[in-house]
């Protein structure tokens, strides 16, 4: 399993020298199984820059899951140029906890006057799946979901394939639970023992204290459930827009100082676009 980040940032992308190394495009993941498959998690703008790797490969088959309608994880979609392509054959799964389907949220985002162009000027063969609650499989992957603690509903997904495991719960707040969301001690259960936990840590606890309820975690918090979840890895995610790189890099220290003076195993980091990891 090859897990590929193309855009880890929250709410809207940013530009500028201070967010080089962590990257300004919205959430977008690719899983590539080990027989080539290509999943991809969220229409984020960090699907333009897929998109372009992808038709350089001449890939034109993948699987689109959504986690959740909000505007950050669909604003790329227009953008990612295989859609354009007739050769491409793409099958899209809405969230199983959202009111609408995928169908609907690409048609709201690619209508006037939104956008000039509409869903039915796509030239791909788009297969909209309706929403799964239970496991389901692509090819060797088995993808699990879960509600995510968000306003306006969400998932998650747990990918597992040839005995390694990630678990991807962005847009999550684990200190509130919103309607249709899990508690705490579910979120551990679900990411217990994942070779890579990916967790929204959008917010530092001076952020929290105005923010209580807007939908994301404390990275401390994420931190917490990496380590009660015993996982090996954990990608801080969904980072918010105004924090720099060098922000970012001061709580990555923070976080690794708090693993090592409590004498865990934790591999802790930010996620950074382009980061490839390899499980």
């Amino acid at each position: 399993m090859i897990v590929r980040c193309w855009g880890a940032r929250g709410s809207i992308p940013v530009s500028g020298k201070e967010y080089l190394k962590y990257g300004g495009d919205t959430t977008c993941i690719e899983i590539r199984t080990q027989q080539g498959e290509v999943i991809i998690v969220d229409a984020g703008s960090g699907i333009r820059g897929l998109g372009n790797l992808l038709l350089k490969e001449r890939r034109f088959d993948y699987t689109l899951i959504f986690t959740h309608a909000h505007w950050d994880h669909l604003i790329g979609f227009p953008f990612f140029k295989p859609i354009y392509h007739p050769g491409t054959r793409m099958t899209l799964i809405g969230c199983p906890f959202v009111q609408i389907s995928a169908r609907e949220m690409i048609s709201r985002i690619m209508a006037p006057p939104n956008f000039p162009l509409t869903l039915g000027d796509v030239c791909a063969n788009l297969a909209f799946r309706p929403a799964c609650v239970e496991p389901f499989d692509i090819g060797s992957m088995r993808i699990t979901p879960v509600p995510l603690s968000h306003p306006d509903g969400g998932g998650g997904y747990r990918f597992e394939e040839a005995g390694k495991s990630c678990v991807l719960l962005t847009d999550n707040e684990l200190t509130h639970r919103h309607p249709g969301g899990l508690l705490y001690e579910d979120y551990r259960q679900f990411a217990e023992g994942a070779d890579l936990l990916i967790h929204d840590a959008e917010y530092t606890e001076a952020d929290y204290l105005k923010k209580k309820a807007w939908g994301h975690t404390v990275y401390r918090d994420a931190l917490r459930l990496a380590l009660d979840a015993g996982v090996k890895k954990l990608g801080l995610f969904h980072h918010n827009q105004e924090r720099t790189d060098s922000e970012l890099d001061s709580i990555v220290e923070d976080c690794r100082k708090a693993i090592l003076l409590g004498g865990h195993r934790l591999d802790c980091f930010a996620l950074e676009q382009e980061m490839e990891i390899s499980l």
